[in-house]
């Protein structure tokens, strides 16, 4: 008996089910839930504001975008190569002060087909969020990248609000001296500068070790890798380090 004949769609069908079926989803957020995300933070919330100064830089290996992140490129740790290492995304293109206008026009999952059609040497199982920039090159896809594994909606949103805010930053940033107010816009730091405005200037750190020295309360600020840390006393900036020199004017 002849074999049944099988149309060209349906040989092309067959690996791309076998390329998909090797590539897990990458998010644990269920359909429902990422689809009402996607509808209201490119809705209705989709008017935002650059929280912290934040560096536009290639997005690794896709040309076809840019990175928006806080952190210089030498600390960014989306990407592994083979044998382990981070892979810087590329030199520094823009700075982006706090404060700037944003708008968010996708948000997108790491599912099982998305994976697939992303760029290999990408942060292609983090979810990606497409922006527009107030001060980036028109025409430009930009995208944030959160990290993975959040799983309710409410985790995503608070891990976006460490780089936006649905709120201008206009009235915190008028409550800052001209010096402050230069060194947030640049991401530098200055001496005696308020918490606030080193998180707005650095971005958030990794994490956060808080010592009592009789009444002064002192906070050390490590961030990814360990190259940059900043000492606090009483909430104000008393030294910062960047690969163990000092940074402060």
């Amino acid at each position: 008996m002849p074999r049944p004949f099988r149309s060209l769609s349906s040989l092309f069908l067959v690996p791309l089910l076998a390329v998909a079926a090797g590539c897990a989803s990458a998010t644990r957020m269920s359909p429902e839930d990422r689809a009402s995300l996607n509808q209201s933070l490119s809705g209705p919330d989709a008017e935002q504001y650059l929280r912290v100064s934040a560096y536009l830089t290639p997005f690794f290996g896709d040309a076809s975008k840019r990175l928006l992140t806080p952190y210089p490129p030498e600390d960014v740790r989306l990407v592994d190569d083979t044998q382990g290492k981070p892979i810087n995304p590329g030199p520094i293109q823009a700075t982006l002060p706090a404060g700037s206008r944003v708008r968010i026009t996708k948000v997108e999952f790491p599912t099982a087909w998305v994976v697939t059609e992303r760029v290999l040497y990408s942060p292609r199982t983090w979810p990606w969020v497409y922006v527009t920039v107030e001060g980036a090159p028109a025409g430009e896809q930009v995208v944030l990248v959160l990290p993975p594994n959040l799983d309710r909606p409410d985790a995503f949103r608070a891990e976006l609000e460490n780089t936006l805010s649905p709120h201008p930053l206009t009235p915190q940033l008028n409550g800052f001296s001209a010096a402050v107010k230069e060194a947030v816009r640049t991401k530098t730091l200055v001496a005696d500068m308020p918490a606030d405005a080193v998180r707005m200037a650095w971005g958030p750190p990794e994490s956060i070790r808080r010592t009592l020295e009789g009444t002064a309360k002192n906070e050390e600020w490590r961030y990814t890798g360990e190259r940059r840390k900043v000492f606090l006393t009483d909430g104000r900036l008393v030294r910062a380090e960047e690969a163990g020199r000092s940074v402060l004017p």
